[in-house]
């Protein structure tokens, strides 16, 4: 009962903040919400005495405590709001990474306790940590179209401002936080080491496999492995944090256990602020640290449990990437699909040899196709037509790909000589996936563009999906059941 009252719980907690995310309630609404649950409770149970009625009335309760996170979240004071259109100058430092594009770099320069997303030239170049002055029109954050609310994005991440190609001056360097300076620093080296022994556009490519640094790939390189339905390669996944993870335990393994396994949950979390702290690897990194605390006290470790509480914490600190954080639901959905599914669709492909895990990638990439085509026909308005058969030529080299590029990357800040031999390696298998995804991107046919796919079809497919896993697992007979009287 108490693992249903959590679930309950949970899922009330997830629809208040999606309802508020979609429509502007206020905080009236979390109070009737409340109220209605308290009178269906003290009504309806003394009349039917059922659980079912205490569920009901803790799910309208956990959409008020929804609701009531959104409103907090989205009252947090503008300080320039009294600003916006006209002309200002303001000191600041650079907060986050610089994310530097082909002819612009974004820089999040937060001043007077604000956050602005500035849009400078390429050069001068600015760092974590700089003090710069800046002056330039402040601007709201305009929607670019009612499918894509880029003000709304921005502000998940507490960015309400925007300027376009300021005057810029620095003043002072290293004003960030030593640590995650010092780890963004280590990232500028592992990448220029890999650039002194892997040519581009491979350099690139291996930066984005390992630490996610794609900016610098081609933007035509880009697009074929959107075409392709790989680009998803290129972004930081749980199998990333869980190398790293492993590295660091076996490495330390000499030492006493619970010593090595504090040691690799610090290193999940120094490599999560290292490469940005996007949504996934925030994801992986909270259930990496999760298997490690399951491994130290001997308990099992629910894979199934560790995802939603996991996905919790994220939204219950930030309720806006549940709505406008892609990444996230990309990565959640992608790990559910791992998790539900893909163990079904393995057991139907008996024909399919295990042998280099061929049955594995397929039933995973069936799976995760599955669960997210109706997100991405939504957000991106792409099919791929060709991703099974690309994933399935790529995904069984990706793990080897990266370790060797590890190995060249860590050995090149060491001397650019002995990582030689290592970068022939990696270049070898980046060339055969670069070679994969260039020859399948060229059929006409690659991906099919479906724009302006509706909402409520990409909804009504995944209710559907949660209607067919509750009644698989027995979930709501077991919660009629109770209360019951017992034979």
């Amino acid at each position: 009962m108490n693992q249903k009252i959590i679930v309950i719980l949970l899922i009330g907690f997830i629809a208040g903040i999606l309802l508020r995310s979609f429509v502007d309630l206020g905080w009236a609404f979390a109070v009737f919400f409340v109220f209605l649950g308290v009178i269906i409770y003290f009504v309806g149970y003394r009349m039917f005495n059922t659980s079912l009625i205490l569920f009901v009335s803790l799910f309208l309760i956990a959409i008020a405590v929804g609701i009531t996170r959104y409103e907090i979240k989205d009252t947090k004071t503008q300080n320039l709001k009294d600003k916006v259109g006209s002309e200002v100058e303001l000191y600041g430092i650079v907060v986050d990474e610089p994310d530097e594009r082909e002819n612009y770099t974004r820089l999040i320069i937060e001043s007077k306790n604000s956050k602005i997303l500035v849009y400078s030239y390429r050069y001068p170049e600015f760092n974590y940590g700089d003090e710069i002055l800046f002056r330039g029109e402040l601007k709201k954050p305009k929607d670019f179209s009612q499918d894509f609310r880029w003000e709304d994005y921005l502000a998940k991440d507490d960015i309400y401002y925007e300027m376009f190609y300021p005057k810029i001056g620095k003043i002072s360097e290293g004003n960030g936080n030593f640590i995650k300076q010092y780890l963004f620093s280590f990232k500028y080296k592992y990448l220029d080491s890999l650039g002194a022994v892997i040519p581009e556009p491979h350099s690139a490519f291996m930066g984005g496999l390992t630490v996610g640094a794609r900016q610098s790939m081609p933007k035509n390189l880009q697009e074929d492995f959107r075409r392709t339905g790989i680009i998803h390669i290129v972004v930081l996944s749980g199998y990333n944090v869980t190398l790293v993870a492993d590295t660091i335990m076996r490495i330390l393994s000499f030492l006493p256990r619970m010593f090595g396994i504090g040691l690799g949950a610090l290193g999940i979390v120094l490599f999560a602020f290292m490469t940005g702290a996007t949504a996934t690897v925030v994801r992986a990194s909270l259930m990496a640290i999760l298997v490690i605390v399951a491994r130290a006290t001997g308990r099992i470790y629910e894979i199934t449990w560790a995802l939603f509480l996991t996905g919790f914490f994220m939204v219950l600190h930030n309720p806006k990437i549940l709505r406008f954080d892609t990444g996230f639901q990309l990565s959640f959905l992608a790990t559910l699909s791992l998790i539900i599914l893909a163990p079904h669709i393995e057991r139907k492909l008996k024909i399919i040899p295990k042998k280099f895990k061929l049955r594995e990638i397929i039933s995973s990439t069936i799976s995760t196709q599955i669960f997210v085509l109706p997100l991405l026909l939504y957000k991106m308005w792409l099919f791929s037509v060709v991703s099974l058969p690309v994933n399935l030529l790529i995904l069984i080299f990706v793990p080897i790909t990266m370790v060797f590029g590890f190995i060249t990357g860590g050995l090149g800040m060491i001397s650019t000589a002995i990582s030689i031999p290592f970068g022939w390696i990696s270049y070898a298998f980046l060339q055969y996936e670069i070679w994969i995804v260039e020859f399948f991107s060229k059929f006409p046919f690659a991906s099919v563009n479906i724009k302006n796919f509706p909402f409520w079809i990409m909804a009504a497919v995944y209710i559907l999906y949660l209607a067919i896993y509750l009644s698989s697992s027995r979930f709501f007979s077991s919660i009629n059941s109770m209360g019951k009287p017992q034979q």
